[in-house]
């Protein structure tokens, strides 16, 4: 790894970090870079090493500011963690591209969803959705985390928000705790398979923390309103981007 590579990881790492932790979509900017260092299967292995430590920033931040709904996120733990553990067994076995094309379409989606109805994002709602559905959805979208992690946050925001009631500030930050407690049993997969560089995950570290624990401090001061433009934006840069490459 150059002098270049690591400013190159630091740097889109700070940038990732910071979207992930207000939208998603931020794997589209550090799979590529890590894609011309270590390989695409080592890169997505690799950046679960980044999430992790971002996600435990972003969540730390979010909980200081009081704004984790624990008794709601305890029952998502679950499907969301058994999703996720299959997903990356199956990531270790075959290409992703498919789901990549899948992720576009929903991506889009969500941005339309955003615009066209923007009060049940930025203020929530009481209405919810039923189980077994509401775990049958998350265990899709661990299945999605596990296995390409690209974006899936905007399905973990969606699922949150439009399936659980909650506003953009509690989601993001249920949506940070989801992601940790799946994140280390994903990365136990891919290391088993050999597809993790603990170099280059350490240094995408780096910036990942900082740009989360920035967004997270924005995310309480500035509210919902605020993080509603950029997860519109968030989610069609990152929409085109997955759909061209």
């Amino acid at each position: 790894m150059t002098i270049i590579e690591a400013f190159l990881l630091l740097f889109g790492g700070l940038a990732a970090g910071f979207i992930n932790t207000l939208a998603g979509g931020g794997s589209a900017i550090t799979i590529p870079i890590m894609t011309e260092i270590v390989g695409i299967s080592v890169a997505n292995g690799t950046n679960r090493i980044a999430i992790l430590l971002a996600n435990a920033s972003a969540l730390t931040r979010f909980q200081r500011g009081g704004a984790v709904p624990w008794a709601q996120v305890q029952r998502l733990i679950v499907p969301t963690v058994l999703g996720a553990a299959l997903g990356a067994w199956v990531a270790t076995q075959m290409s992703g591209d498919v789901l990549k094309r899948v992720f576009a379409f929903v991506l889009v989606l969500v941005a339309a969803s955003v615009l066209a109805r923007p009060s049940r994002w930025v203020e929530g709602h009481e209405k919810v959705m039923k189980e077994p559905w509401r775990s049958l959805l998350f265990f899709a979208i661990g299945f999605y985390g596990g296995s390409v992690q690209a974006g899936v946050g905007f399905m973990l925001l969606g699922g949150l928000v439009l399936g659980s009631g909650m506003d953009l500030v509690s989601g993001n930050a249920a949506k940070v705790a989801l992601i940790l407690c799946y994140t280390p049993v994903a990365l136990i997969f891919f290391a088993s398979a050999s597809q993790v560089d603990l170099r280059v995950g350490l240094v995408l570290s780096l910036g990942q923390m900082t740009g989360a624990w920035i967004a997270a401090r924005l995310a309480i001061l500035k509210g919902a309103a605020w993080i509603r433009w950029v997860l519109v934006v968030a989610a069609i840069v990152a929409a085109v981007r997955m759909l061209l490459t």
